[in-house]
């Protein structure tokens, strides 16, 4: 079993800044894509960014492209988003994911409010 903890998340500032992490109880090389969803009360968890495995493919919904970041560190077993110029919409809980060949994994969650 594989455990995925986020931490980064709290209160902040429109335009400001949090550097989510996700860190993996085990190697993340063997997850071919790893990923940030997020979620509001009433809706569905949306895709935020992923990264495949080699971490020279990244992709992101058009609401972050350009302000946030997402990166691996295989040696670490940490998988990090940066975001920037942050805004009262992305307010969310943000979930760590990974994809195996066999299962997928979810972290708990963690809060961004972003605050006017």
């Amino acid at each position: 079993q594989v455990q995925l903890v986020e931490s980064g998340g709290g209160l902040v500032q429109v335009g400001g800044s949090l550097r989510l992490s996700c860190a993996a109880s085990r190697s993340i090389s063997s997850f071919y894509v790893m990923g940030w969803y997020r979620q509001v009360p009433g809706k569905q968890r949306e895709l935020v960014a992923f990264i495949a495995s080699g971490g020279d493919t990244t992709n992101y919904v058009d609401a972050v492209r350009g302000r946030f970041t997402i990166s691996r560190d295989n040696a670490k077993n940490t998988v990090y988003l940066q975001m920037n110029s942050l805004k009262p919409e992305d307010t969310a809980v943000y979930y760590c994911n990974a994809k195996s060949t066999m299962n997928v994994y979810w972290g708990q969650g963690t809060q961004v409010t972003v605050s006017s």
